[in-house]
C-alpha cells in the first residue's frame, strides 16, 4: 500500500494557516516545521550579536533595523525563514509587496546581512538556507556556530566553534571561517570591532 504524499503547502498557504499560538513556523521546500525552543544560550549569542550590529549601524547613521519576527522568502521554492538576527534596509521596504501584511521580505536589497545560529538543525543553516539565500542574492550571510554542532569536514577535527562570514561573490558565497580570537572580517561593517572569542563568551 503507497503512503499517501504529505501535502505540501504554497507560501499564500502557509501565510494563510499561520497560527497565533505563540509557536514559530518555518516553510520548508513546501513543508511546515515548527522550530523548536531555542536554548538560553542559543538566545544570549542572538541578542549579543543583535546588539553589536544595532551599535555599528547607528553609528553610522545607516537606515537599517532588525524586526523581532519577519520571514525571508526564496526567489524559486516554497520556502520561508525566520532568521536568528535579520539586518533589514528599511528604505526598501515600501518595494516589498509582503511586507506590510505578511511582515515577509523577498528582494536581496532588503538584507543586507542575515545571521543564523546554529542548533541541532545545523543542516538546515549549512546546506538548505545557505543556496536559498544565496540563490535570493543576500550578500552576507553568518552561521554562528558557537556550540560547535555541525560536521567535522566544516569545523575541524577535533570540533572547534566557528563563525563563517559568507560574502556574495559573482553569485556564489565565499566562506571564511573565524575561530579563537580572530577578528571578524564583515563586508558591510568593516570597521566591526568583533571577535568570534566575543561571540562565544556570550553564550555563557
Amino acid at each position: 500500500m503507497t503512503q499517501a504524499l504529505p501535502k505540501l503547502f504554497t507560501f499564500n498557504e502557509f501565510s494563510e494557516w499561520y497560527p497565533n499560538d505563540g509557536k514559530r513556523y518555518e516553510l520548508h521546500k513546501g513543508v511546515i516545521f515548527e522550530m523548536p525552543p531555542p536554548t538560553g544560550s542559543h538566545e544570549k549569542v542572538v541578542g549579543f550579536l543583535s546588539q553589536k550590529l544595532t551599535v555599528e549601524f547607528d553609528r553610522l547613521n545607516l537606515p537599517y533595523g532588525i524586526p523581532k519576527t519577519a520571514l525571508v522568502k526564496t526567489p524559486t521554492a516554497e520556502s520561508a525563514y525566520l532568521p536568528d538576527v535579520l539586518l533589514l534596509n528599511l528604505n526598501n521596504l515600501d518595494n516589498e509587496p509582503l511586507f506590510q501584511k505578511q511582515s515577509t521580505v523577498s528582494q536581496a536589497a532588503s538584507v543586507p546581512i542575515v545571521i543564523e545560529v546554529v542548533s541541532t538543525n545545523w543542516r538546515d543553516d549549512y546546506y538548505n538556507k545557505f543556496s536559498d539565500y544565496e540563490e535570493m542574492g543576500i550578500p552576507e550571510y553568518w552561521i554562528a556556530d558557537y556550540a560547535a554542532l555541525s560536521a567535522r569536514k566544516l569545523i575541524g577535527n577535533p570540533k572547534q566553534p566557528t563563525i563563517f562570514v559568507c560574502e556574495l561573490v559573482d553569485g556564489e558565497y565565499q566562506m571564511t571561517p573565524f575561530q579563537g580570537n580572530t577578528a571578524i572580517s564583515s563586508p558591510t561593517f568593516p570597521q566591526l570591532s568583533l571577535t568570534a572569542q566575543h561571540i562565544f563568551d556570550a553564550a555563557n
